[in-house]
């Protein structure tokens, strides 16, 4: 009984997040503009006492063509809130001080790269800290609040720029790297003049990657691989660093990756996330391990929970975690001595996610949406959770004509049971029959949730095709994180193949409900996902239209170009000399004889992850082939597109793409598109 009046109070509390859709105000849909300006809440960071809570907020500028995000603080008892920063430049990963008496931060507010800042949180202006030769990737206080440690890459030495001088520049693949090291300064000095700090660590041994305080400020534990090259991911291993000496000893070297150490509250042992000793980890749950300060074999204390978790704290009541279960996700609290689970949030649907805790693990604060609310900021008490919103970014949407958002579930071609979210036109009609958009996340270990507005969806306007009626439908996939390590295993030395008789039987699930148009469906993806597409384009003529983003057509070529080749090892198995089968099987351009799917094709220039050849290859494959196909590229961009000027243009591409074949609109030229007309002086004089 009590279960359940804990568990309707919870559903009380979250059907505050619909407020935003009461009522009967003039809408319009949004605009590609609209959904990617609309402010977006980040990660919190509670303060010690657990008065305050700093969080990010991030929108894109079109003046500056960039994502900026500046950082906010609301009182958890009364939900007053304001904007603590401000300016051109972001300002990001806000940390209180142990007293909470100061907020430090991160901006590029000079000379363009990561500088750490120091606010008053009641107000003020921020004072720079460091001056560090490149930009800081990451910072920790000590307990005490004296010193701060910061992880930077090293700056060029003098010997390679005498070399760039003289022979202008280059790099010698594989070797040359530049390293990742810390870095300790004195605060109370640094508030004087900014410092760069006492660098810790030196060697090219390793580079080093997370990293955490001991309780009595005297050592710092931190993962590190051998080198900074993505490839390298397997020999990350965990470090103690003491600081009377920079003495470094390695404690953890365990097959896979190990990282993210985190001291107990005694400082006597360590916990971190480890793949324990799995060298095909990529598909594989995580673990979270213990082990002593001394080394010794660490020992895994989730071997009974069924996905990967993401570790947060060590508290006196337990280390804590972060987990998706299918598309909610929840945090958790493990019992290191016995490897007790217990979920700490509710209700079962609840999607929260950039949890952080008060020193005393007394309180929490966390980010939570839903279908019907955007992201919001809240704040609940650790014994019972009672979660109270703080923030109301969803009033943005207020004036959007917006679509529903639910999870259906379906039997794949092998009796795989496939979960999806599906988006629904507002005025949804059961007995009317409607085009069909499906959108493929990446990953493969993504997922797509029932979630309003998140910023992932930036490339793929789906409430704007959903306002002109369709339906959207986003696959989890076989290979989605979420759904336990077996599904996540699923389409290993199977990719494609299984993942296209996912999204193939989604598509007749909606079509045996009589709710779908057959001519009319149609597929997209990003990464991952535009290599599904890919798959689909080729092996396949279901589709009526098809785009794909930075997806490879080709396994062997992505192996050989790619910067991260032991993707391809953990799900094919081998390299495409020593197995082509799994290489051909499983590539999209295998397939090419059988493609007639009109195709866009979209990539970044500069692309390392699924390197830009795998996008001319599909494209001259199927230009061979006499199939409509049209390929842009994105100047200056890697794997993702990160500016708003061209996220517009990447939406805008795929609008215009799909509603050629779909609603049979005219299709734009791409290389001179009609533009909106800018606004004469005398114009912008008559409106004011």
């Amino acid at each position: 009984m009590i279960r359940r009046l804990v568990a309707s109070l919870m559903l009380l509390a979250f059907a505050s997040l619909a407020i935003a859709f009461q009522g009967n105000e003039p809408r319009h849909v949004p605009t590609v503009d609209d959904l990617l300006t609309i402010k977006s809440v980040g990660g919190t960071q509670i303060s010690p006492d657990g008065k305050w809570i700093a969080y990010t907020v991030s929108y894109g500028d079109f003046k500056q063509d960039a994502f900026i995000t500046q950082i906010w603080l609301v009182a958890s008892d009364s939900g007053k809130g304001f904007q603590l920063t401000r300016g051109e430049k972001s300002s990001t990963t806000p940390k209180w001080s142990p007293d909470g008496q100061w907020l430090a931060f991160l901006s590029n507010r000079v000379e363009d790269k990561n500088q750490m800042f120091l606010i008053n949180p009641l107000g003020g202006e921020a004072q720079q800290l460091t001056k560090s030769d490149s930009a800081i990737n990451n910072f920790a206080w000590s307990e005490d609040g004296k010193t701060i440690a910061y992880t930077a890459t090293e700056p060029p030495p003098q010997p390679l720029k005498d070399r760039k001088e003289y022979f202008g520049d280059y790099d010698v693949v594989r070797e040359g790297y530049s390293y990742v090291y810390l870095w300790t300064f004195d605060v109370a000095e640094a508030m004087k003049t900014p410092l760069v700090g006492k660098q810790r660590t030196k060697k090219k041994d390793f580079s080093v990657d997370s990293f955490s305080w001991s309780p009595d400020g005297s050592t710092i534990a931190f993962s590190a691989t051998v080198n900074p090259d993505l490839i390298q991911g397997a020999t990350s291993d965990i470090y103690l660093l003491k600081l009377n000496d920079d003495a470094v000893k390695k404690i953890v070297a365990t097959t896979g990756p190990d990282n993210n150490p985190r001291f107990s509250p005694d400082g006597k042992q360590i916990v971190f996330s480890s793949a324990m000793g799995n060298a095909l980890y990529f598909a594989s749950n995580s673990r979270l391990a213990v082990v002593s300060v001394e080394g010794g074999r660490p020992r895994s204390i989730t071997d009974s929970f069924d996905e990967s978790p993401g570790l947060i704290e060590w508290k006196a009541e337990g280390i804590y975690f972060v987990a998706q279960q299918k598309t909610p996700s929840h945090l958790f609290r493990v019992d290191p001595a016995s490897g007790k689970i217990t979920r700490i949030s509710a209700p079962d649907n609840l999607m929260a996610g950039a949890f952080s805790l008060t020193h005393a693990g007394d309180r929490m604060a966390f980010v939570a949406g839903s279908p019907t609310s955007m992201n919001e900021v809240f704040v609940s008490d650790m014994r019972n959770f009672a979660p109270r919103k703080l923030t109301n970014l969803t009033e943005q949407a207020r004036g959007f004509t917006l679509s529903t958002r639910e999870v259906i579930s379906w039997p794949s071609q092998d009796g795989t049971t496939i979960e999806g979210v599906l988006i629904k036109p507002a005025d949804f009609d059961a007995t009317k029959k409607y085009p069909l958009l499906c959108i493929i996340h990446g990953g493969p270990t993504g997922i797509d949730r029932p979630l309003l507005l998140t910023p992932d969806a930036r490339y793929y306007p789906s409430d704007i095709w959903a306002a002109r009626g369709a339906l959207i439908l986003k696959v989890n996939y076989r290979g989605s994180a979420g759904y336990g390590e077996k599904f996540r295993k699923l389409n290993m030395r199977n990719l494609g193949v299984g993942d296209a008789w996912d999204v193939l039987s989604g598509v007749d699930y909606l079509i045996a409900k009589g709710w779908v148009d057959k001519s009319k469906v149609a597929c997209m993806g990003w990464s991952q996902g535009g290599y599904i597409s890919a798959f689909l384009t080729t092996s396949t003529d279901r589709f009526i239209a098809i785009s794909v983003g930075a997806g490879i057509s080709n396994w062997a070529t992505y192996y050989y170009n790619t910067d991260i080749t032991p993707f391809t090892i953990n799900y094919l198995g081998n390299n495409p000399a020593e197995d082509p089968t799994i290489y051909q099987k499983t590539s999209p351009i295998s397939y090419i004889k059988t493609a007639k799917t009109p195709t866009l094709i979209q990539h970044g220039e500069l692309d390392r992850r699924v390197p830009i050849a795998n996008a001319y290859e599909l494209r001259q494959a199927l230009e061979d082939r006499g199939v409509k196909v049209e390929m842009v590229v994105y100047k200056g961009f890697g794997h993702g597109i990160t500016k708003p000027k061209s996220m517009r243009a990447v939406m805008q591409h795929n609008l215009a793409w799909f509603n050629h074949y779909i609603w049979g609109d005219p299709l734009p030229d791409f290389t001179a598109p009609e533009l909106p007309k800018k606004e004469t002086k005398d114009e912008k004089k008559a409106e004011k």
